[in-house]
């Protein structure tokens, strides 16, 4: 991931209950490019483009989905590892990454409906967005067009589900060993109706959300150098066993979690998840 720089642009005050950050991706090479990009838990409001055209030639996912982009496009949850094969040349990519709860708080849809999809710009009302956005000169002009598009989103914003809020808060916090019976728990709230609200909120189940999350965290914990063996992390992060520690690894990475460990440098891995050249 050399070739690509990456920036980072905090959100202003008004979004930060709705947006983790913005990340800016340019890459100034002519070669074409295949980034395997790993599950993260968070949607997205994705800008890209090479000269004014769409840089992603096409989307792969890890169920032979292929998937073509616009150069504007907001997307749900993502289960499975997708490959982005981009097209030869240069191009800029802004991604304003959003809070798991963001696409019912901002824009009003129930992400169930949104996991493994995609809109285009024409079907969220940005069309105006996606010419400015063209026509802009760098990706900080970029991000701060953005922001102000989520902003006006905000002005119209539904009702929040604070308990749904508050799980991802005790998820965020407590990764390294939360249960859903620990959140059953902390939230005072039985099963049944907790799963359904969490599930039109975030678009997975808690269950997959924190294993998802934890996945991130094994990466995170593997990039500090901090741990000699692959079972200490396991062990840091209270896998059932290493059988299901492999089987996580494996099915969000693609590789075993060997072949993580042994090139987790060559992984860009930051707050929103972890991406690697195929």
């Amino acid at each position: 991931m050399r070739s690509i720089a990456f920036t980072t642009v905090p959100p202003i005050e008004e979004l930060r209950s709705d947006v983790e950050y913005f990340r800016i991706a340019e890459y100034a090479g002519s070669e074409a490019m295949a980034i395997k990009v790993c599950p993260n838990g968070l949607p997205g409001l994705v800008f890209q483009h090479s000269y004014g055209r769409t840089a992603i030639k096409c989307i792969v996912t890890d169920s032979g989905r292929i998937v073509h982009m616009p150069t504007l496009f907001l997307h749900g949850q993502i289960t499975e590892l997708a490959v982005m094969n981009f097209i030869n040349g240069p191009f800029v990519s802004v991604q304003a990454v959003l809070k798991p709860h963001a696409l019912k708080t901002l824009f009003g849809l129930e992400a169930s409906m949104m996991t493994n999809a995609n809109r285009w710009y024409a079907d969220f009302a940005a069309e105006a967005l996606n010419a400015a956005l063209v026509n802009t000169k760098d990706g900080q002009e970029c991000a701060a067009l953005l922001s102000g598009f989520l902003l006006e989103k905000l002005g119209q914003a539904l009702p929040r589900d604070l308990l749904i809020e508050e799980s991802l808060h005790f998820i965020q916090r407590n990764i390294r060993l939360v249960t859903v019976k620990d959140l059953l728990e902390h939230l005072h709230i039985s099963e049944r109706p907790f799963q359904k609200r969490f599930m039109q909120t975030v678009g997975v189940t808690p269950q997959f959300y924190i294993r998802v999350r934890r996945f991130n965290e094994a990466i995170r914990l593997m990039d500090t150098g901090e741990y000699d063996r692959l079972s200490d992390v396991a062990h840091a992060l209270h896998f059932h066993d290493q059988s299901h520690f492999i089987r996580d690894m494996k099915q969000f990475s693609g590789v075993t979690p060997k072949s993580v460990s042994q090139k987790v440098n060559q992984f860009h891995h930051d707050e929103i998840g972890a991406s690697y050249l195929a």
